[in-house]
């Protein structure tokens, strides 16, 4: 059977070269790449047999763990489509995602399955639930446990054959709030954001050859960000196609000295973090000089930019540390390393087919500002939404393909890029990914909020955090207490204001949008 680069092909020539190397740790649990494939296959296995067909959507919803992994190889295994849903969702974000993106299928933790529980009703697709069990006694009804699925799949038969155009899909934040599904295929994700095989070098130049990483030294990458997410999931799958041990931090909150522990015990070689939110505890634990670095080569960060600040820290205590830091956006793929920027920004030395082009889809003169744009390996568009997928995937005179998601970009002389901020205002928080209008519109609905604008502030710890202007009802007052209380139930923790200022109007534009530039000076 002919090879292809969806995702589960490449790891069975993997486990086929280098069966007994380690592949994957995650708290107890170890699996070599032999056992992580044989049990993705019980989950592909088991998801045919609920009726899931190749194309159709199966949504996972976990915390770092090995059932994560193995659940999205092994819908891959027969040609489904893998969804990850951001553990942090509350009901009404969930709906969105689960619904948006058709799934058909839920592989999830128990306590998180609850929050599904709520919204079952209204998602007439959704029709096989597999629960992961986490300690909660949470009754979801018609689930099945995924130890008694995998057990019940059994070890033999035939998948289809795969292809290089079956689809990957990620949500990401979108401008109008919700998330949008960026749909890539597995050949173009493989390249364009998972190291193509060789993270430092040239990319493989057919599916057979990645058998020659099982013959590799074996390398061991730490994991801590979360593998819902764009870099997180990257990371890992980066490390297991160049046939490394990935070790998961799991965790639930971020801990220096634990990862730290971790890093000893598991002797990794390279550190994922989630820019300064966890840099900078990490580079504050290292100073007690408790902890064993030897077998530490370098720290990689994505999801949110590292700063000098956070970079001189780790070097104090790590002086020969090389920095992994690279830009890279879901519409986008991982597209380049940082290199020394100058204050207040972040320059990348970017690979071939990415650039910076005005609005007439024309490169940009150096010093000129314009917007990040790549072509090459880049997605199909976003599921569901022609027109959005219109607005950010651009066809030139030429007939290159390019995807422009807003980040606004000066090229240098040298080449280099310099990233000066999306131009859709979003605030990153700790890597989490926060648009204002959504929060505005949570913050508009309390009985006593007349208007309101929201900001991002710069913060050292999370890099930034969310900021409100609010304008109360004549006759009302708000505190942020009572505010943050309000937009609980329907907005992820990390989505919450920190700060609030209260006046007697919200300034507007000319044409009544929402003045984020003044909202920044009510804040200086």
């Amino acid at each position: 059977m002919a090879r292809s680069y969806n995702l589960a092909d490449l790891l069975e020539i993997l486990a086929e070269a280098g069966p007994e190397r380690p592949a994957l740790v995650a708290g107890a649990e170890r699996r070599t790449y032999a056992q992580l494939d044989e049990r993705a296959s019980r989950v592909g296995r088991h998801l045919a047999a609920a009726g899931v067909r190749a194309g159709e959507h199966v949504a996972i919803l976990a915390y770092n763990r090995a059932e994560w992994v193995e659940a999205m190889i092994g819908a891959f295994k027969i040609r489904a489509v893998p969804i990850p849903v951001n553990y942090r969702y509350v009901a009404g974000e969930l709906h969105h995602v689960l619904s948006d993106s058709d799934s058909v299928a839920l592989i999830g933790e128990r306590s998180l399955l609850e929050k599904v529980e709520e919204i079952r009703g209204d998602l007439p697709e959704l029709r096989h639930v597999v629960v992961l069990e986490d300690g909660s006694s949470a009754d979801i009804p018609d689930a099945v446990r995924y130890e008694d699925a995998l057990a019940a799949a059994g070890s033999g038969g035939t998948f289809p054959e795969r292809s290089s155009d079956d689809r990957y899909i990620m949500y990401t934040g979108g401008t109008t709030g919700y998330p949008k599904g960026v749909e890539w295929r597995c050949e173009d994700i493989f390249f364009g954001a998972l190291g193509g095989g060789n993270v430092l070098g040239d990319p493989i130049t057919s599916p057979e050859a990645i058998a020659a990483n099982a013959e590799q030294p074996a390398m061991a990458v730490l994991d801590c960000a979360p593998v819902m997410h764009g870099a997180g999931q990257w990371v890992a799958f980066m490390g297991l196609f160049s046939g490394a041990k990935v070790v998961l931090y799991t965790d639930h909150a971020f801990d220096a000295g634990r990862a730290l522990t971790l890093l000893a015990e598991e002797q990794a070689n390279v550190l994922m973090l989630v820019g300064d939110v966890m840099a900078r505890p990490v580079a504050k634990a290292l100073a007690t000089g408790a902890y064993d670095t030897s077998s530490l080569m370098a720290i990689a960060s994505g999801g949110a930019p590292l700063t000098e600040g956070a970079k001189q820290a780790l070097r104090c205590q790590l002086p020969n540390i090389m920095f992994l830091d690279n830009y890279g956006a879901s519409e986008t793929g991982a597209c380049g390393p940082s290199v020394d920027a100058k204050e207040g920004t972040a320059r990348f030395m970017m690979k071939p087919g990415i650039t910076v082009l005005d609005d007439d889809l024309k490169v940009v003169a150096p010093g000129q500002i314009g917007r990040l744009a790549r072509s090459g390996n880049i997605p199909l568009g976003y599921y569901n939404d022609p027109a959005k997928t219109a607005s950010t995937f651009f066809t030139d005179a030429d007939g290159t393909r390019w995807s422009i998601p807003g980040d606004f970009a000066s090229l240098e002389e040298d080449g280099t890029i310099t990233l000066l901020g999306r131009g859709s205002l979003m605030i990153n928080t700790g890597g989490e990914k926060v648009y204002p209008e959504e929060v505005e519109v949570a913050l508009k609905d309390h009985p006593d909020v007349y208007d309101a604008v929201v900001v991002g502030l710069p913060d050292e710890r999370f890099g930034q955090r969310v900021a409100a202007v609010v304008a109360p009802r004549p006759g009302a007052t708000v505190t942020l207490d009572e505010l943050t209380e309000h937009c609980r139930g329907r907005l992820a923790g990390y989505k919450l204001p920190r700060e609030l200022k209260v006046v007697g109007e919200v300034q507007r534009t000319a044409v009544g949008k929402s003045d984020y530039k003044w909202a920044r000076s009510v804040f200086a």
